[in-house]
């Protein structure tokens, strides 16, 4: 499979759309300024969405699910058999993202781009190259043309979705994936494994030692260690299939002219590859929170990202996505909705 694709370029915010926003905002009952954030929020939807008048009503939940192979090294408080059982879970509708999507009215897309269930799980697409990843601590996680395969079931799933979309919002299962996602934020920025890896599903202090040890190991292995490996290298190296596939679909979303609200520190990492093979997708990202995973950070700082909420989340699923989206909802609203000074008969400040 080909990977040109990944670097056809997004299109443009409209900045004329973005001039009638911020035109617009100047013209709200309030004091300019007042909403904070959530006026520049309604300003970049309108540019991205090319329209006066933003919206995200239609926002599909995403989830992508992978299994790896350096869990062998005891890198999770969590067996990987947990992965599929959770998938099941999510179908069942009695996980946490399964949960806000229904409060949220959105629809919940499932896919299995690499556990190790043997047989397609019931509700959930299936799109796998290869069952988990290999041990990136003794060999390169995937060959490139499984790396390609999963960055192309990102692609597949953005292209059945995206008509009728307004936003994108994106998650993850998989037990040992916030291993394989620190691995890859240090392999990108530099960073430190024992400073960027964290207690992911609940490790004690000794074991997100080991953990470290192991991405310092295998970043020296593949020749990473100098946080300057391309980003294609560095996920055949220690990527997952769902974090390929993430930035997959960051770039197909972008690509399509469809914003995407950002999860934690597992779909930011995916973010990071993706904007480093895709230097245009940027705009297309909106950071939804900061993870208590103490490598996310590092990867908000990376890509100069400030998240819309912190609520000391680190479950994953896309749950602070889908917690931040009313949030995204009320700053359309506000935009939308409010009057203007002239509307309102009411006068501006001298």
């Amino acid at each position: 499979m080909d990977i040109a694709w990944t670097g056809a370029r997004c299109p443009e915010p409209s900045m004329h759309h973005r001039a009638l926003a911020e035109a617009r905002q100047a013209q709200l009952t309030k004091p300019a300024g007042s909403l904070g954030r959530l006026e520049q929020l309604a300003v970049d939807l309108a540019a991205l969405q090319h329209t006066e008048t933003p919206h995200v009503d239609r926002s599909p939940i995403i989830i992508f699910a992978g299994d790896h192979g350096v869990t062998a090294q005891g890198v999770s408080a969590f067996p990987s058999e947990v992965t599929v059982q959770m998938l099941a879970n999510f179908v069942g509708g009695g996980a946490a993202i399964a949960v806000l999507a229904r409060e949220l009215g959105q629809a919940l897309m499932l896919v299995d781009v690499g556990t190790l269930a043997a047989e397609p799980v019931p509700g959930v697409l299936t799109d796998k190259p290869r069952r988990g990843t290999r041990d990136f601590s003794l060999e390169a996680a995937l060959e490139p043309g499984e790396l390609a395969h999963a960055l192309g079931c990102g692609q597949r799933v953005v292209q059945r979705i995206h008509d009728g979309s307004d936003i994108l919002l994106l998650g993850e299962m998989g037990i040992g994936n916030t291993t394989c996602a620190a691995a890859i934020v240090c392999a990108l920025t530099g960073g430190d494994p024992a400073v960027i890896a964290g207690g992911g599903t609940g490790l004690d202090d000794a074991g997100r030692r080991r953990k470290a040890e192991v991405i310092a190991g295998a970043l020296r292995l593949h020749g990473l260690a100098d946080g300057l490996g391309a980003p294609d290298k560095v996920l055949c190296a220690v990527g997952g299939l769902e974090v390929a596939a993430l930035a997959g679909a960051i770039i197909a979303s972008a690509q399509n002219g469809l914003p995407v609200l950002i999860d934690g520190f597992i779909v930011s990492a995916a973010a990071l590859a993706a904007v480093r093979i895709n230097p245009s997708c940027r705009p297309w990202l909106i950071f939804s929170h900061r993870s208590a995973e103490q490598g996310h950070r590092a990867v908000l700082d990376a890509l100069d990202a400030a998240p819309l909420l912190d609520l000391n989340l680190r479950l994953g699923e896309g749950s602070g996505a889908a917690l931040a989206l009313p949030l995204v909802r009320m700053a359309c609203a506000l935009h939308n909705g409010m009057a203007t000074f002239a509307e309102a008969a009411v006068s501006k400040r001298g």
